[in-house]
């Protein structure tokens, strides 16, 4: 017993190990620099049914994401949508954040407040976060 369980251990570390995900050094990048980028997607709907306006969005990307990135961003439109714990369609007009920077610690944290500081101000369950690592030229 004690021998499959540890072969079961073994083989999932090795296949978790195989999903993690690595930033490319400057070597790997046949153009550009190693780099990482993180979308943001913010939902502009209140739980209370109101929206979430275009100046009170602007006034967060002005006061709390420019601050934290001032080197650039992009903010696209759009509109999403999933399927709830009820089994419900829900949609909602939303925002993407692109960021894209030298990876650290520290910018990830930072990443980590802006997430915070929307949900708390707009009443939001969540803003969701995709990380990968990228080549970049400009």
């Amino acid at each position: 017993m004690k021998i499959s369980v540890y072969s079961l251990l073994l083989t999932s570390g090795l296949l978790l190990a195989g999903c993690q995900s690595r930033q490319p050094d400057s070597a790997s990048c046949q153009v550009g620099s190693a780099m990482q980028q993180t979308q943001l997607w913010f939902g502009l709907s209140k739980p209370d049914g109101q929206s979430i306006s275009t100046q009170q969005w602007q006034h967060f990307v002005d006061q709390v994401i420019t601050p934290a990135f001032p080197q650039g961003l992009s903010v696209v439109e759009a509109r999403g949508q999933w399927l709830g714990n009820d089994g419900v369609r829900v949609s909602e007009n939303s925002r993407g954040l692109l960021l894209i920077y030298s990876a650290s610690k520290e910018k990830s944290h930072t990443i980590d407040l802006i997430r915070t500081r929307y949900q708390q101000l707009f009443a939001q369950e969540s803003v969701m976060r995709i990380d990968q690592p990228v080549c970049v030229a400009f």
